[in-house]
């Protein structure tokens, strides 16, 4: 009996010690898959974390190279620059002795009418300032043609022979028929004596070989909104005026006063592109935004 007990109370040991061993082998096993799982879940999540970054930043590169590109402020200060000195370009001076873009007046044709004349300062219907060159006349409204004749240099010649070279600056209405032209009192007395009052002339259209550079003006109350623009001291009739709009060139109406208006401001202050009667062009660019001031370029049309 006291052997039985013994071998009983080993064998219930050995079952015991059996017991522990297998749960603590269990528990190594139930630990190793929760460590396992944990990461298995990270790596998941690292691809979106490790890409969003880099991703972030492929996305910044290039939304900051475009806005180096354009470089507004640098633009801006080169205007600014050079609107304190207005420069110009002769980008074409393709040009036909017709004169394709000529109105009434054109080159090698003569005019016959008659001459008369008032007290001329220089100014008048042209909007031109009044000045200490007396050579001037007034067109008859005819060949005034809504200010194309203001500018315009013609040869005027008497029967007798004399002759004199003057600038349109007015026009005169009215009494004054086609193929008049109304002289300052200076320029009929360089062809008659101012008691004939009235004597026959012919007249044609002149270019001539002494001339200032052309002179732009924006009129009194011009704006980024609404603007006129005058060219002054043109050697040749100006056919057209356009403003850069964009990517191309707009063409202005002219006003009978001979200012060309923009009047919604469009290309008011940028590039100005002015066309003579022989089609040749000047391109300005740097002419200020400033109203009634005469700004002079360094450019003039060719002499014809």
């Amino acid at each position: 009996m006291h052997r039985r007990w013994l071998f009983v109370a080993a064998a219930g040991a050995l079952i015991v010690v059996s017991l522990i061993v297998g749960l603590l082998v269990d528990h190594k096993a139930d630990t190793g898959d929760a460590e396992a799982k944990p990461a298995a879940g990270t790596q998941a999540d690292v691809p979106p974390a490790t890409v969003s970054p880099s991703a972030s930043a492929s996305a910044t590169e290039p939304s900051v190279k475009p806005s180096a590109k354009k470089t507004p402020r640098k633009e801006s200060a080169r205007a600014t620059a050079t609107s304190a000195k207005p420069s110009a370009a002769d980008t074409s001076r393709a040009g036909s002795a017709a004169a394709p873009l000529a109105g009434r007046i054109r080159p090698g044709a003569t005019y016959r009418g008659v001459a008369t004349f008032y007290d001329s300062d220089g100014s008048g219907a042209c909007m031109y300032d009044a000045s200490g060159d007396v050579m001037t006349g007034a067109m008859n409204s005819t060949d005034y043609e809504t200010a194309k004749a203001c500018g315009a240099y013609v040869l005027v010649r008497a029967a007798n022979g004399a002759s004199v070279t003057v600038r349109i600056t007015n026009e005169c209405p009215g009494d004054c028929a086609p193929g008049q032209v109304d002289l300052s009192a200076e320029a009929f007395a360089e062809l008659a004596q101012p008691s004939a009052g009235k004597i026959p002339i012919t007249w044609s259209l002149s270019s001539p070989g002494a001339a200032d550079t052309v002179s732009i003006r924006y009129k009194t109350g011009s704006s980024r909104y609404w603007c006129g623009l005058q060219v002054i001291g043109h050697r040749n009739p100006v056919a057209r005026l356009e403003v850069r709009a964009g990517s191309g060139w707009r063409q202005l109406s002219r006003t009978e006063y001979n200012y060309f208006i923009s009047d919604d401001g469009s290309g008011c202050g940028g590039a100005i592109r002015v066309t003579d009667i022989f089609g040749e062009q000047l391109t300005l660019n740097g002419v200020a935004l400033t109203a009634d001031a005469v700004q002079p370029t360094r450019v003039q049309f060719a002499k014809r």
